[in-house]
């Protein structure tokens, strides 16, 4: 099964599991633990707030049905979060503009978010365009296949539309594109995985850590609440203790080991705790974190699953 890496330059490579070297996994695995850790130390206050159910169904369906590689909608996700947040500081530290009621309280804002909410869903549509440009093996959205689908789906847009819009938000992400996301998470881990454990089911664990990744990233608010709750064994965690968890939510490397435990678990439950130890080994993260979050998670898939029942 064919899976791509990005080096740091951002050229893509395609290999199969097991066929990569030791020394080109490290290099990966280095690099996306630097680059995580980084985004931990740099969060904001906002972070987290457009990764809610609602818009990432909403990217996942698109991307289904351009065809697009899954990895483009985990990347869409980053690119839209970065971008909200970056374009709404900039509009709310902008001077209010001459004109504008000094007697009415709120005005200003209240313009802005009506604005914006004409055009958030082709901003929405823009970061999934952009995410399709980044891969080199997957389709890429040109401007006349966004005309088309979204008059599909009922924007009228003229092609000009579409790319101003897409050149606004590259601009908002100073063109910085190359955002590591859940899903690349996910692959290194588990071609590392390979590698240390070569009897490992990788390419059944990859298909099914697909499922568990986006079941995880659409049910995210009440997985992490659980996790919330388990960590600190308090059933309605305090504010500050909310606040220090975004560095848990937003860790995409507890991420990728969690959803590939969670699919070793579904697999074959015999073999699970040689998984999760070798996973504990690969990142460092505690077997006690990753049982948690596999808890948790497998707690929400039997919930979602189950018929309800009366009483």
């Amino acid at each position: 099964m064919a899976r791509r890496f990005l080096c740091s330059a951002g050229e893509e490579i395609r290999l199969k599991f097991r066929e990569a070297s030791f020394d080109l996994l490290t290099d990966f695995l280095v690099n996306l633990n630097k680059r995580n850790k980084e985004n931990l130390n740099s969060l904001s206050k906002c972070s987290g707030d457009f990764k809610n159910k609602r818009l990432m169904e909403c990217i996942f369906l698109i991307t289904k049905e351009l065809n697009l590689d899954p990895l483009a909608g985990y990347h869409a996700i980053e690119l839209l979060q970065r971008f909200m947040v970056q374009h709404l500081t900039e509009l709310f530290t902008t001077p209010t503009p001459q004109g504008a009621a000094a007697n009415q309280p709120g005005s200003y804002e209240d313009a802005v978010f009506d604005k914006l909410k004409e055009k958030f869903p082709l901003i929405v549509f823009s970061c999934v365009q952009l995410a399709s440009k980044m891969s080199l093996h997957s389709h890429i959205i040109d401007n006349n296949t966004a005309v088309h689908f979204l008059h599909s789906v009922g924007h009228s847009v003229s092609k000009q539309t579409v790319l101003e819009s897409e050149l606004m938000v590259l601009k908002g992400l100073e063109f910085r594109l190359n955002a590591p996301n859940p899903l690349m998470f996910v692959e290194i881990l588990l071609e590392v995985l390979a590698h240390n454990e070569p009897s490992s089911p990788v390419e059944r664990l990859y298909k099914l850590s697909h499922h568990v990744l986006q079941f995880v990233s659409l049910q995210r608010t009440a997985v992490f609440h659980s996790l919330l709750v388990t960590t600190t064994q308090c059933v309605s965690p305090p504010r500050e203790q909310r606040e220090k968890f975004v560095t848990v939510t937003e860790d995409c490397m507890l991420l990728g080991v969690g959803v590939i435990s969670v699919a070793a678990f579904i697999l074959s439950f015999r073999k699970w705790e040689q998984v999760v130890g070798e996973l504990s080994h690969i990142t460092g993260i505690s077997t006690r974190s990753i049982s948690n979050f596999t808890h948790v998670t497998l707690m929400h898939i039997v919930r979602t699953s189950s018929p309800l029942t009366s009483t």
